[in-house]
């Protein structure tokens, strides 16, 4: 089997830790006021997306590992979420992503094409969510951009301009994610290969 899928959730897990990167990096500029302002969005805040993101990827990749290592799931999920933003400043939010992120990539990494059908199971407040992995990786990626997005917004209306998000995966823009990637440890190599 060829592993086309599996390659493209490890290029996916890449890309988010990119985009998560360069966009704590314009996050990180702002002043802990603007950071924590009432803002229009899903979220009250900018502090408060990023938070809600990072306690969804725990709760994710939690359930991800555990199914890897044939464990059951976690007992507590609701734990995940308590506090509801475990973070006060963008430096903690960071470091606490950045290891979310790496804990993602390391997973994917680990994939191959004719596993991804396997079941990840979470233990909801109300059932036990069953889904496969392939599933919950679009899932978790997906989630992902869609809260960056209202951050990304949410930065427009601050003194720091929103970073460019789409420049992880077209050769042509290889120079301009060259820095981020040399921040994160990363290369053009280690990422496509």
């Amino acid at each position: 089997m060829s592993n086309q899928l599996s390659r493209h959730f490890l290029s996916m897990a890449y890309n988010n830790a990119w985009s998560n990167h360069r966009l704590l990096k314009a996050c990180a500029l702002l002043s802990q006021p603007d950071f924590v302002a009432h803002r229009t969005s899903f979220f009250p805040s900018i502090k408060a997306t990023l938070n809600h993101n990072l306690t969804v990827d725990w709760l994710y990749i939690d359930a991800l590992e555990r199914e890897q290592r044939n464990e059951p799931p976690h007992p507590e999920i609701m734990s995940f979420f308590d506090p509801e933003e475990p973070f006060e400043t963008c430096a903690e939010l960071q470091r606490e992503q950045r290891l979310a992120d790496r804990r993602l990539i390391d997973y994917c990494a680990h994939l191959n094409d004719d596993t991804l059908a396997r079941q990840v199971s979470l233990l909801r407040p109300r059932a036990k969510q069953q889904e496969t992995r392939t599933r919950l990786l679009e899932h978790v990626f997906q989630h992902q951009i869609h809260h960056r997005g209202q951050v990304h917004a949410m930065l427009a209306g601050t003194p720091v301009a929103p970073p460019q998000l789409d420049e992880f995966f077209c050769d042509i823009d290889a120079e301009l994610r060259a820095a981020d990637l040399a921040e994160m440890g990363l290369s053009e190599a280690a990422v496509w290969g």
